[in-house]
């Protein structure tokens, strides 16, 4: 499962289902009629204008969006003009990706085809807020400051084995201050340079840091899940941002796969082979669980119900246990970090672990 169950509308009077196939400079559109006959099939430019121009004041529709960069407006725009509007999960779309006669007009015509037989099948997906993509953009802008000061520091560090000089271990941040004195003298022209530009990275990435903390200490969901150890202002608030609505899941425990940490299924008869995750949702976010299951398993981790697991599992041994253990770790915590934003309780690191005490100590 990679998406919560959206409600679908029920809506009155559809009479045309639309299919957009949008592409960065143009956008094919093909209109069905109720019996799925094709009605008007045309290409415009992919804008504002000639995208309300095409659709104020026609006869209410169901118009289809695969979810892409430019269908956050669009799904705003057509839903102003009184159309009922499905964001397309593109993971669910093997009609389109695997056709071996792919082309945008026909793309067009199987999502009109798809929302007018049954809207479920496009596994549709709730538009977040203007507001919360906003607050998204801050978090993936620092993400890639942030590879980017990784793929200079490698940079140098490789630049300078060739001249048999090693650098020192420092931190991200310190290290055009650190390293400075230790570039070979034949390189310090070329490399100089990068090292400014490296301290100027950092600096701006301090900055997204103290904005995203002052986010996520306004918001009540971020405020709820930080109780657990290992989880920063950062992970807080990408978690409740990519989410936007708690009460989208009906349980908990499908928050794990939502965010692609399940194992995929391929069953066929007795046959059940055991697979990677499925790597659903928001890599950003399932990148930032897996950093904090890796801290609660590590030597800072203190002492909770997720670590035991954790810990308890890679102990078992096997072929990737540790990754194993990583992973599930994870994935229950992202079902731990959505049941206290939803509840509002006060966290207990040890809860199951002084359940099971108490249940023991009474059969005894």
């Amino acid at each position: 499962m990679s998406h919560p169950t959206v409600a679908v509308p029920s809506v009155q009077a559809v009479q045309r289902y639309v299919g957009l196939d949008v592409g960065d400079r143009y956008t094919h559109v093909c209109v069905l009629d109720e019996g799925g006959e094709v009605l008007e099939e045309r290409r415009l430019r992919t804008s504002r204008v000639e995208v309300e121009r095409l659709f104020e004041g026609t006869t209410r529709a169901r118009i289809v969006i695969e979810a892409g960069a430019h269908s956050p407006w669009m799904v705003a725009l057509l839903s102003q003009l009184g159309h009922e509007v499905i964001l397309a999960n593109p993971r669910r779309l093997p009609l389109i990706t695997q056709s071996d006669s792919k082309n945008d007009r026909r793309d067009a015509q199987t999502l009109a085809r798809l929302g007018r037989v049954d809207p479920r099948l496009l596994a549709p997906i709730e538009p977040r807020s203007e507001s919360c993509r906003a607050d998204l953009a801050k978090i993936r802008a620092r993400d890639e400051l942030v590879r980017m000061r990784t793929a200079l520091v490698n940079h140098v560090r490789g630049a300078v084995k060739p001249f048999g000089v090693r650098l020192p271990a420092c931190s991200a941040a310190s290290f055009p201050k650190k390293v400075h004195e230790h570039l070979p003298l034949q390189l310090r022209e070329a490399l100089t340079p990068i090292l400014a530009t490296l301290a100027e990275l950092s600096t701006r990435i301090q900055s997204f840091d103290k904005t995203l903390a002052a986010l996520a200490a306004r918001h009540p969901g971020a405020r709820a899940v930080t109780q657990v150890n290992g989880v920063g202002p950062l992970t807080s608030l990408t978690f409740v941002l990519t989410i936007g609505d708690p009460e989208r899941f009906k349980k908990s425990r499908t928050v794990g796969a939502y965010f692609g940490l399940r194992p995929r299924q391929r069953d066929s008869g007795e046959q059940q082979p055991e697979l990677h995750i499925t790597k659903a949702g928001a890599p950003l976010m399932r990148r930032l669980l897996v950093n904090c299951a890796q801290y609660i398993l590590g030597p800072f981790g203190q002492d909770c119900d997720l670590r035991r697991f954790g810990l308890a599992m890679a102990a078992r041994g096997g072929k990737r246990a540790k990754k194993r253990a990583v992973v599930a770790v994870a994935r229950k915590l992202a079902v731990l970090l959505h049941r206290l934003w939803l509840t509002g309780e006060a966290y207990d690191p040890l809860r199951n672990a002084k359940a099971h005490a108490a249940t023991t100590a009474e059969s005894a």
